[in-house]
């Protein structure tokens, strides 16, 4: 259940795309992202801006099935993109998702790639999507990432939500080693205020992966300020890294962030 309703999140999916254009006026788009590799910032900015459009479609058709997402997966023919052009074209696509969500409302019925089937899950996605692609762009070009605590907290409730669907097993069959006993892994984020909640419990105790907002102890926690804490589940930054501190089993946090796949 997202804590944010579905008009925040339309309106996230075009402030997160917002905070792009300054960031990229005047930038060198060939910088690698290291991130992603392979990408550079223009190629990582058509990704995402093809995403959205893709999802705005889905969402526009009430499409049954996935369709063609080539044009946001190959970036070969954006090696070279200049600010001036991707700017409008992200804040354009960006718009297009939104409004297409708004007029859809949450509970439309479309082809979604996990069970739920509505567009409440591309509205809650895209908002994420973009946010994680605005954090790689941000760090690519050496710039500062920060976001808002209660976008960041659903944020990790998704990433929590979505890593734990019993289908990644078979998609990802490392997953499978991650059950076993004693495996807890408890997050903290050391900046939220004391009614927040921002503590996760990631319980690998069962035979499926399991979470829950909790403060527990656990083989391994980890504490570290909210955003960082999204990056670090996205390996978007180190585990051990500057301002992150962990407490306890550092080895079995490494083993579940390498058998983790999503993001």
């Amino acid at each position: 259940m997202t804590v944010l309703s579905h008009d925040r999140l339309c309106a996230e999916i075009a402030a997160q795309t917002d905070l792009l254009r300054p960031l990229i006026k005047g930038a060198d788009l060939t910088a690698p992202v290291p991130s992603c590799p392979g990408w550079n910032v223009g190629q990582l900015l058509r990704h995402l801006g093809g995403g959205q459009r893709w999802a705005a479609e889905i969402v526009r058709t009430r499409a049954t099935g996935p369709l063609p997402d080539d044009h946001f997966r190959d970036l070969s023919p954006y090696a070279h993109e200049a600010p001036a052009a991707l700017g409008p074209w992200l804040t354009e696509g960006a718009g297009l998702l939104a409004d297409t969500l708004r007029a859809a409302g949450p509970d439309a019925e479309v082809w979604t790639p996990v069970p739920g089937g509505t567009a409440a899950f591309f509205a809650r996605r895209f908002t994420h999507e973009t946010v994680v692609h605005r954090a790689d762009a941000t760090l690519a070009l050496g710039a500062e990432f920060a976001l808002a605590e209660d976008v960041a907290l659903d944020a990790l409730d998704e990433w929590m939500e979505l890593g734990a669907l019993p289908m990644h097993f078979e998609v990802h069959p490392r997953m499978r080693e991650l059950p076993g006993p004693g495996r807890t892994i408890h997050l903290h984020a050391t900046d939220a205020g004391p009614d927040t909640a921002a503590e996760w419990v990631v319980d690998l105790t069962g035979e499926v992966i399991a979470w829950r907002r909790a403060h527990e102890k656990a083989a391994v926690a980890v504490r570290a300020p909210l955003a960082e804490l999204l990056l670090l589940v996205y390996r978007r930054r180190p585990a051990h890294g500057e301002g992150v501190e962990v407490l306890g089993d550092a080895r079995l946090l490494d083993f579940w962030l390498d058998r983790v796949p999503f993001g």
